[in-house]
Parts: structure tokens; C-alpha cells; sequence
């Protein structure tokens, strides 16, 4: 078989004045189900299979760059090194946009997973790799991943890639750069945060608003859209709280129902943007939007 290399994984998507840009920083190939906490291995298989997936899955890892000419935005910064070779393209994915890495104003944290926030610093200097960003994120998720007692609870393999991870990657944004929120709020004109705890302490999802458009970044609501959509109250072992979890995804497929909200999802296949609607048979479908042409809309910073 011929080696081959994929174009590089970026896509522009304007929201009003946002342009938005996702960026895949790479995938996970799972080698079993036992990823989601539901047993039933032939009804997780049928939903891959009635969407043509591989089974078990591919997830993908997004991160999505946001600008309007006075911020420039990331939610969520990849995954560093810490997930294997397959992931930590975001930072080689910023250089080919000419976004260096210290123009970054703002980073918004959905949680804080290695996935999601192992790309703040380097774990062996300590330096910030953002070094005038502020970071926003959910104050329970800066409480629990520096609670020594709920790090004593949980596996080594939890404390070593949750607590120890992520303290080293927030510690150094932690003299002033860190600001934290607890509620449904707005963190900047058209931006607002919808903290959806359960799959952590303090799981957040940003909603962008901007000319009569809205979108929602919703980070790990859902994991595999195939399953989770057809089986919203399937959870997955990452989650801090299932039942939590499943609660949480429930209400933001449904507001991204009623509110026809475009969705940009961390963990939908590359490049992330999609719409919920009902299902035929109960529960929620996924509708990929159609490519986004640049001919016909956009700007640029």
C-alpha cells in the first residue's frame, strides 16, 4: 500500500462576525467497547454499522479557533503530547495559519481533560505555550482536579493522566491568567458559557451569537454521535458522573433542537459542525452540515 498523507485538518466556517476554524488535533482508535459504560457490545456495534463506522470507533479531537478581529479565541488547545502519536497537531495546524502561538488572547476550557487542556504548557519546562491568553473556565473543574482527596480516590492511571496532568498544565496560567465562572453567563459580547456538569465537575459548553446565527461548542456532551444520539443516556468511563452526564446531554440536544443551534463538537468527525434534530424513531438524529463553501461567504484576520 502506497504511504500517504492527509491534507492538513483545518476548515473555515463563518458565524457573523466570528470566523470560525476548526482544527482536528488528531483521533483515538479504539480497540473494544469498553469505552461506554452500557454492556450491550451488538446494539453499541448496530448503531456504528447503521452509519457506516468503523467498529469499535475512531474518535476524533477538535479544537476550534475563533476571531472578530479584536480576540483571537481557542476552545479547548488539543492534547499535547500525552495522547499518543496519533494526536498534538494543533500547534503545527496554528503555525500554517500564521497564528503564532502568542497571539492567542483567550482560551476557553470545556474541561479540563489531557484531550482538551494538555496543550496550555510544556509539561517538562513549564512554560506556558500561550503566553498572553487568559484562560476561562468552570470553577468546580479548578477545584476538583486540585482536591488531594478526590485525586486519592481515584485509579493511578486517573491520577497520573487527570489530577497530575492537569494540574501541570493550569499552574502556570494560575498567577492571574485564569478567570472562572459558575453559572450560565456572558463572558464577552456574543459569547456566553453554559456549564453542562456530569461528564466532569464542571463541563461547559460556549455559545457564539452573532447576526441572527448561533452556534454552540459543546465539547464532550457527546463522544460518538452514532451511539449517543440514537442512546443518549450511554455514557462513557471518562465520565465523572454518568448519570450527571447523561442529564446534561439530554438538555443540550434538545436546546440545540428548539434553538436550531449549529453544533461544533469536539469529538464529531472532522470538521465538526452539525445540526440536531429529532429522531424518526424517538430520541435525536445528527446532520452533518453540508462543506462550507469560501467562495460564496467569509473574511479573514
Amino acid at each position: 500500500m502506497t504511504a500517504f498523507k492527509q491534507v492538513p485538518a483545518i476548515y473555515h466556517r463563518q458565524l457573523g462576525r466570528f470566523l470560525v476554524t476548526a482544527l482536528c488535533d488528531g483521533y483515538m482508535a479504539y480497540e473494544n467497547f469498553e469505552i461506554f459504560t452500557d454492556p450491550d457490545q451488538n446494539k453499541l456495534a448496530a448503531c456504528l454499522a447503521a452509519e457506516t463506522r468503523v467498529a469499535p470507533p475512531v474518535i476524533s479531537i477538535n479544537a476550534f479557533l475563533v476571531r472578530d478581529g479584536v480576540r483571537t479565541i481557542l476552545v479547548d488547545c488539543g492534547s499535547g503530547d500525552i495522547m499518543g502519536p496519533t494526536c498534538g497537531h494543533l500547534p503545527d495546524l496554528l503555525e500554517q495559519l500564521d497564528v503564532p502561538l502568542d497571539c492567542i488572547t483567550d482560551i476557553l476550557l470545556t474541561h479540563i481533560h489531557p484531550d482538551h487542556s494538555n496543550g496550555l504548557t510544556d509539561p517538562v519546562t513549564g512554560m506556558k505555550h500561550f503566553p498572553n491568553a487568559m484562560v476561562h473556565v468552570h470553577q468546580e473543574e479548578i477545584r476538583h482536579w486540585f482536591d488531594d482527596d478526590a485525586k486519592a480516590k481515584a485509579t493511578e492511571r486517573q491520577k497520573r493522566v487527570y489530577f497530575d496532568a492537569g494540574r501541570i498544565q493550569i499552574t502556570p496560567y494560575r498567577d492571574g491568567c485564569v478567570r472562572t465562572f459558575d453559572q450560565e453567563c456572558e463572558i464577552f459580547p456574543g459569547i456566553s458559557v453554559l456549564p453542562s456538569t456530569g461528564h466532569t465537575p464542571g463541563h461547559s459548553c460556549f455559545i457564539f451569537r452573532s447576526d441572527g446565527e448561533a452556534m454552540i461548542i459543546w465539547g464532550d456532551t457527546v463522544h460518538v454521535p452514532e451511539v449517543q444520539l440514537a442512546y443518549p443516556d450511554v455514557g462513557m468511563i471518562f465520565d465523572t458522573d454518568n448519570l450527571a452526564a447523561a442529564r446534561s446531554r439530554r438538555k443540550i440536544l434538545q436546546r440545540c433542537v428548539d434553538e436550531n443551534l449549529l453544533v461544533g463538537g469536539m469529538h464529531i468527525h472532522f470538521p465538526g459542525f452539525a445540526r440536531i434534530r429529532q429522531g424518526y424513531d424517538g430520541e435525536y438524529r445528527f446532520v452533518a452540515e453540508q462543506w462550507y463553501h469560501a467562495a460564496h461567504h467569509g473574511q479573514s484576520f
